[in-house]
């Protein structure tokens, strides 16, 4: 197999030649066919993530075919078609696990991080943290939905149920989410880098009523925000821009510090909350959600070998959508 390989914290990717991963009890492996590129590897790939396996093959929107089965694998077969999210493996036994909230567990295995990842030719994979494709077609088109849009989904229902809704940093989640909405009948205010006007036309092809600056306001007050961008100072902008009794999801697994800030901008019951991770069942309803919702992802294609520009690509925001790794 071929990998593109993390030897050092802040150094460029090193295409490596592997012999074939085994699959051992109760997992699959995978012949990858695309590999979404998340902020989370860039955060990986440049230390803003504490104790990641090194060496590490990075990448957690993985898509690919099973191609062999370990022992204690009975729903699976070769042939199959597989998504691989970020969540790898929990314990089952802690606190969290026990009372619902495996995203929260104390010992969890998280796909190229702690595990090696899908930015190869093969992946092992926990086959009891692997998902079914069977109705996606387009394996780039479905590589996104494995992390930006199972994250989405899961900052959109912690956002609640309110009409009016923002979505700061209008990247591969935030566009899938926007076509949620839009689907469940939600007005979308997008919020970009200033000056940004292809990410802000982006927006407004995909559905959204208005799409500004972050530092602007919107022209009503909206009922909720999700912060996708992993920049501290959108809290009290997005705090600023909901109503009261509004909430502000961080939907990030990293942000840069958030700034002091007055009390007023979280008085009168605004709720400032985070979102870690997901559940396996986030997945079950996402996966089946985003067919009736008519999601469509907006894909730039690499080769494997040019992970390394992909990744500076995102980093500059240089992006519209998704960053998918084809070996």
């Amino acid at each position: 197999m071929k990998a593109m390989v993390l030897n050092a914290i802040g150094q460029p990717l090193v295409l490596e030649e592997r012999p074939d991963p085994v699959p051992g009890r109760g997992e699959i492996r995978l012949r990858v066919e695309a590999c979404a590129v998340c902020r989370t590897d860039l955060h990986v790939v440049d230390g803003e993530l504490p104790d990641p396996k090194i060496p590490i093959v990075p990448g957690h929107e993985i898509v690919g075919v099973v191609d062999a089965v370990g022992p204690d694998v009975a729903a699976i077969g070769v042939g199959a078609r597989m998504g691989i999210p970020w969540l790898g493996h929990t314990c089952g036994c802690c606190f969290y696990c026990e009372t619902g909230r495996e995203n929260l567990c104390d010992r969890p295995i998280f796909t190229g991080y702690t595990r090696d990842g899908g930015f190869a030719t093969h992946v092992v994979a926990d086959a009891a943290y692997a998902f079914a494709l069977d109705g996606f077609a387009d394996p780039v088109a479905a590589a996104p939905l494995m992390c930006a849009g199972l994250i989405g989904w899961r900052s959109l229902r912690m956002a609640g149920d309110g009409q009016r809704i923002g979505l700061y940093g209008f990247g591969a989640a935030a566009h899938i989410i926007a076509q949620v909405c839009r689907w469940q009948g939600r007005e979308v205010y997008a919020f970009t880098r200033a000056g940004d006007r292809a990410a802000q036309a982006h927006a407004l092809s995909l559905g959204a009523v208005w799409a500004g600056s972050s530092d602007e306001k919107p022209p009503e007050a909206l009922d909720c925000a999700i912060i996708f961008a992993p920049v501290g100072s959108l809290v009290p902008a997005a705090l600023s821009a909901v109503r009261k009794g509004g909430r502000v999801v961080c939907g990030g697994i990293h942000m840069s510090d958030i700034p002091v800030m007055p009390y007023r901008l979280l008085w009168e019951e605004r709720q400032l909350v985070s979102v870690a991770n997901l559940t396996r069942n986030d997945a079950v309803e996402f996966l089946r959600l985003a067919p009736q919702a008519g999601v469509q992802t907006t894909t730039t294609v690499y080769p494997l070998a040019r992970a390394n520009e992909a990744l500076a690509d995102l980093r500059a925001g240089r992006l519209q959508g998704a960053a998918v790794l084809v070996p």
